[in-house]
């Protein structure tokens, strides 16, 4: 059948198996030369399929442990992060460290190592793995941790699903007080005053900006940056004390239709853009905003990458080293206004130090950016990464869909590493997706 990632860009003829046991998991790998696990298929670009086998894990989606006094839970790789807060909020736990969108499984959260955004305070989700089982070419079961086979414990957090199959992982879940979040916006004229804004808020837990990617001259990379804390009782309105997990659920909408590829173009967008800033500028100031809105906006809206049209979307996302994001994040931002490509959904964090053998972030700044997929934006994409290697930044596979090898070897000196870890943990030709393919991983 036809797979793609989130993006809908590549689409690839490959073979789908769904096993429901590890046996039949261990029987497929005995059976195929190669094979890649997927989850949800969140990932937008090709990292999550294997042309001969791509194994998908919604079946092993059982929670299998918690402890109430640690909130360490033990649950199966195809498990959603929804899935853990439908069970867990309302007892008084949140996930430590979410990417943007609920519906991510654990075990595609420890492949693409996500990050959240409150990677300055707490790290990416690795912070928040005790320890993981991984399925192994020889259909063998290891467990491994910090301490215990540490090599494939590292290798595994960012490694993609390239060095075995994720089975079952413990993950340690953050105390809170209610199901709401105390968002403060601060709307930014400018990426200079956004920047500055991060930098003098670094003590809150949770900081994104939404950038107008279409703002030039004096008003370059002008941005909303929204702050957010848990709130406490305290923090609610009385009606809300006696209930404080219990939230609206957004009434949920769905693109029914791959829209026109006209549907997004430099004016739409730029009119987006004004409008989405001057609405921020009237809600500037603290309000208190229910969980799902703050981390998962989008998840709203069912089927949001069919707004792209058929030919689908690719997303652009790096980081780029902390005494070189300003000059950079200002070259890669005149380029994209310059080329008037749209892109209405633009994203801007601010990470902290990480020491990790192949994961995304590093400290810094990392920006995102989504583009209908087109001959020109494809070559625009291709200026960027560019211009990414210029100021020393790095790239994010998990959002990755067209990117060449020698760009990646050029961008990060860990390849070479990650490598000879996968040939020492006798994965190489085992564990493939077309992604590691034309990255040569």
């Amino acid at each position: 059948m036809k797979q793609s990632g989130w993006g809908r860009f590549p689409v690839i003829e490959a073979q789908v198996f769904r096993p429901r046991t590890e046996t039949e998991l261990a029987a497929l790998l005995d059976r195929h030369k190669s094979v890649i696990a997927r989850g949800n298929g969140r990932a937008y670009g090709d990292s999550a399929i294997n042309r001969t086998a791509t194994l998908q894990t919604s079946h092993f989606d059982k929670l299998i442990a918690f402890d109430t006094g640690t909130g360490q839970v033990v649950a199966e790789a195809g498990v959603l992060l929804g899935d853990l807060i439908a069970a867990f909020l309302p007892q008084g736990w949140f996930p430590l460290v979410t990417p943007g969108t609920k519906f991510v499984t654990i075990g595609g959260a420890i492949a693409a190592d996500v990050h959240g955004k409150n990677h300055h305070k707490d790290g990416s989700f690795r912070a928040c793995v005790d320890w993981i089982d991984v399925m192994g070419p020889d259909g063998k079961v290891t467990r491994c941790s910090r301490d215990e086979n540490a090599v494939l414990f590292d290798h595994t957090l960012g490694g993609m699903g390239l060095t075995g199959i994720i089975l079952r992982a413990a993950i340690r879940l953050r105390p809170v007080e209610s199901g709401w979040i105390r968002q403060t916006t601060i709307p930014a004229p400018n990426l200079q005053a956004a920047m500055a804004a991060f930098e003098a808020e670094k003590d809150a837990t949770y900081s994104v900006a939404w950038i107008d990617c279409l703002a030039e001259g004096e008003g370059l990379g002008r941005s909303l940056v929204m702050l957010g804390e848990h709130a406490t009782r305290q923090d609610l309105a009385p009606a809300q004390r006696t209930q404080p997990f219990q939230t609206k659920r957004p009434p949920r909408r769905r693109v029914p239709i791959d829209l026109p590829a006209f549907t997004l173009n430099r004016l739409s967008v730029r009119a987006f853009n004004t409008l989405y800033y001057r609405a921020g500028e009237r809600k500037s100031g603290e309000q208190i905003v229910d969980w799902d809105r703050y981390f998962y906006p989008l998840d709203a809206i069912l089927d949001w990458n069919r707004i792209y049209g058929r030919k689908g979307f690719a997303q652009f996302q790096c980081v780029l080293p902390l005494d070189r994001a300003e000059t950079g994040l200002s070259s890669l931002l005149r380029t994209i206004a310059e080329a008037g490509s749209a892109s209405f959904l633009a994203v801007l964090k601010r990470f902290g130090p990480q020491d990790s053998p192949f994961s995304f972030p590093m400290e810094g700044y990392t920006l995102a950016l989504d583009f209908p997929v087109t001959a020109k934006t494809l070559a625009l994409l291709d200026r960027l990464d560019r211009i990414t290697l210029y100021h020393g930044g790095r790239f994010y596979l998990a959002k990755d869909s067209r990117m060449r090898a020698e760009t990646l070897r050029a961008a990060d000196p860990r390849v070479a590493s990650f490598k000879q870890a996968r040939t020492d943990l006798g994965t190489t030709r085992r564990f493939v997706s077309t992604q590691a393919e034309r990255l040569e991983l």
